[in-house]
């Protein structure tokens, strides 16, 4: 996934690693939730969105998180990328203790390490596609100068977007637009790539070669986790984990 001068290391330089590091258990184990619950006050009262959720996802795997509305699909995924805080309970992830870090730190940690991917893609209007896949880069300090505009060039390659790099995003087609997305998610190089409902907004052939990007990445050794509501977009991961009234039923 690296190109030339992306093979930095994350691991070791980081002080929020230093800080939160906990031994593993297994090597392979690259994301561990632990008794994780998540609940909401409510006008009609506490509502539990999660439920003493255990779950152990390997390096490299694809998993898809499927479920009825309501089922805890995107509390799930915003606690494992850090988007949202567990009530109880402990998430670890690359041997991180993300449920130790402060607000402060966990926008440094996910921009190391978790590439989210949103269904209405979340591009920003004003700058150029080469700009807004640079962005994470610049946010996180990381591929400096000339080697952040290679990088990006790189991205927009494996997307076969890179004729449109000069292009504000309204001006591409919204399979056009979630590529962009995608290859913003992977600017840091990081090990997760997270999504919710990517092809949620997506025609069937959109929708199609971004599940064979998907594909790519975890044959490149990414761990890529996707809430869909789509079966059979869900039979293409390597595992189904279902939730149903915030606990995992099925795995």
């Amino acid at each position: 996934m690296n190109n030339k001068g992306a093979g930095r290391g994350m691991a070791g330089s980081n002080p929020i690693e230093l800080v939160n590091q906990v031994p593993s258990v297994n090597q392979d184990i690259l994301i561990r939730l632990i008794n994780l619950q998540k609940s909401y006050n409510t006008p009609d009262g506490r509502f539990i969105a999660l439920r003493d959720v255990n779950l152990q996802i390997n390096k490299g795997e694809f998993i898809s998180i499927v479920g009825k509305s309501g089922s805890g699909k995107t509390t799930l995924i915003n606690l494992i990328t850090g988007i949202d805080s567990p009530t109880a309970g402990e998430i670890y992830i690359h041997n991180i203790a993300v449920h130790l870090l402060k607000e402060s730190e966990k926008a440094t940690w996910r921009g190391n390490y978790i590439g989210v991917v949103f269904q209405f893609f979340q591009l920003l209007p004003t700058l150029t596609v080469l700009e807004n896949v640079m962005l994470p880069m610049s946010f996180c300090n990381l591929y400096p100068g000339h080697e952040g505009f290679e990088r990006a060039m790189y991205l927009l390659r494996l997307v076969h977007l890179e004729d449109q790099a000069d292009k504000l995003p309204h001006l591409l087609s919204g399979g056009e637009q979630q590529k962009v997305a995608i290859a913003r998610a992977l600017a840091n190089d990081p090990p997760i790539i997270a999504t919710d409902e990517p092809t949620g907004n997506l025609d069937s052939r959109s929708a199609e070669d971004v599940m064979a990007l998907f594909t790519d990445l975890v044959d490149q050794g990414k761990t890529v986790l996707m809430v869909t509501h789509d079966p059979e977009l869900a039979q293409r991961a390597q595992r189904i984990i279902k939730l149903a009234d915030g606990i995992i039923i099925a795995s």
